[in-house]
């Protein structure tokens, strides 16, 4: 698995009648108003789900379905789209490989080989000209960071101008399953929201059950998942503790860190990007890396890029250089 500089540095090999099928390089009015659709209904579910909840209650099936739901799709982002597609943290046999795109798909944060080219170009450019949800980008001063928080953390996606995917995930715009996968992320997508209504339907044996399935394990999930990611690239890159040397801004959150799998101890990622660990330190949560261990005792996952204590050590800062 090719690594995050040596994938963007190769010259586009894919024809443009592939990338055709996975969306091209500026968004349409349709596209952005689906995307809209995406972000608005679940943020209202979960604006509404603390007065449901304190005035009729909710059921343990429904919690475990959004439990189960979420960390299924949390784990495919982050081990998936991020450790494994983007910065090739590890490499998996073919029926992993093709699990966790499809895991990943079923958090509905946009089609596979789309969102690996916009997490390399964020390497790349990362809180600098050119990165795609930088902070950072409207300046310093108080207004502008505000300004450059929501801009990370929810506009930059409605930016008409795509990311390159040829340019930035030649590798997965080649891999013929992997293109299907995320051409078909709106299949992927009705799946993930419909199977907790199955679910909660079958297992209540009533149109209730799946309604209430529905919205707390797809609606109210789909929503707590995307602000949890989308922090990362704003609350991360805006505030936490910097121990490790990085070109950026990157930061530790710990508050995110059991939400966001271990992604939110975003210092060293940015520091290491290739790092199949995140959380190094001593009671840094990382589930993300003791999964991929999983995988790798069950012969699944091979050649993880484990951070060796000497490499840890060598990108520390000096104790007086880390700031809050």
């Amino acid at each position: 698995m090719p690594t995050t500089s040596d994938v963007i540095d190769k010259a586009p090999g894919a024809a443009a009648s592939v990338s055709a099928t996975l969306g091209g390089e500026k968004k349409g009015s349709v596209e952005q108003g689906a995307l809209l659709a995406f972000i608005v209904v679940p943020f209202l579910a979960l604006a509404a789900a603390v007065p449901l909840a304190w005035g009729w209650g909710v059921s343990w099936l429904d919690l475990g379905l959004m439990a189960f739901m979420y960390f299924l799709g949390l784990h495919g982002v982050t081990i998936g789209f991020h450790r494994y597609f983007t910065h090739g943290s590890f490499k998996a046999k073919r029926p992993l490989r093709i699990a966790l795109a499809i895991m990943g798909s079923m958090a509905v944060e946009g089609p596979v080989v789309r969102w690996v080219a916009d997490h390399r170009k964020h390497h790349r450019f990362s809180d600098a000209e050119g990165d795609p949800h930088s902070p950072w980008k409207y300046g310093e001063s108080v207004p502008a960071l505000m300004k450059g928080l929501w801009w990370a953390h929810i506009a930059w996606m409605f930016d008409e101008e795509q990311t390159s995917q040829e340019k930035y995930a030649p590798d997965l715009v080649k891999d013929p399953a992997i293109r299907v996968i995320s051409r078909q992320f709106l299949g992927w997508t009705i799946f993930s929201l419909a199977l907790p209504a199955v679910i909660g339907g079958l297992a209540t044996w009533s149109w209730q059950g799946a309604v209430t399935a529905f919205f707390w394990a797809s609606l109210v999930r789909v929503a707590l998942l995307h602000h949890v990611t989308w922090s990362i690239n704003s609350i991360c890159h805006a505030v936490g503790k910097r121990p490790f040397k990085s070109r950026d801004r990157s930061g530790n959150v710990w508050w995110l860190a059991i939400l966001s799998g271990g992604e939110s101890w975003h210092n060293l990622h940015h520091s290491d990007p290739t790092s199949a660990r995140h959380g190094v330190l001593r009671g840094q949560l990382d589930s993300s890396a003791r999964i991929i261990r999983v995988f790798e005792k069950l012969g699944w996952a091979y050649d993880v890029r484990w951070p060796s204590q000497e490499r840890v050590e060598a990108r520390r800062k000096e104790p007086a250089a880390e700031t809050a």
